[in-house]
């Protein structure tokens, strides 16, 4: 069994740097697309960013945070991060890491990711 554990959230201004990251337990890390999802109070999950097997073509992201967050993995750490450039308050949400199986997914649909995380928070203020 895989385990997740997301870490880095926290209260920030918009526009300033935040970086997540989520730690991945288990012994075929780099075979899995990630993704990072989120969750404001009364939505429902949406799509943030994922990251899978192909190299300089890995990752894909939300139109909502395109140009705005990166995404990124260290297979050797088994971790995957995500950065937010420039958040704004309309980011504020638990935000979820999860490991889907297939390692060449780009995948946007949560019900493809197997594992998840128990998500970290994120506040963006203005």
């Amino acid at each position: 069994q895989v385990q997740l554990a997301e870490s880095g959230g926290g209260m920030v201004q918009a526009g300033d740097y935040l970086r997540l990251s989520c730690v991945a337990t288990g012994q075929t890390f780099s075979k899995y697309t990630m993704g990072w999802f989120r969750q404001a109070p009364g939505k429902e999950r949406e799509f943030v960013a994922g990251v899978n097997t192909w190299g300089k073509l890995s990752t894909y992201y939300a139109d909502s945070v395109m140009g705005r967050f990166n995404v990124y993995r260290d297979d050797a750490k088994n971790t995957v991060y995500l950065g937010m450039l420039s958040p704004k308050p309309e980011d504020t949400a638990v935000y979820y890491c999860a490991a889907n199986e297939d390692g060449n997914s780009r995948s946007q649909y949560g019900g493809d990711y197997v594992y998840w995380g128990q998500g970290t928070q994120v506040t963006v203020s203005s």
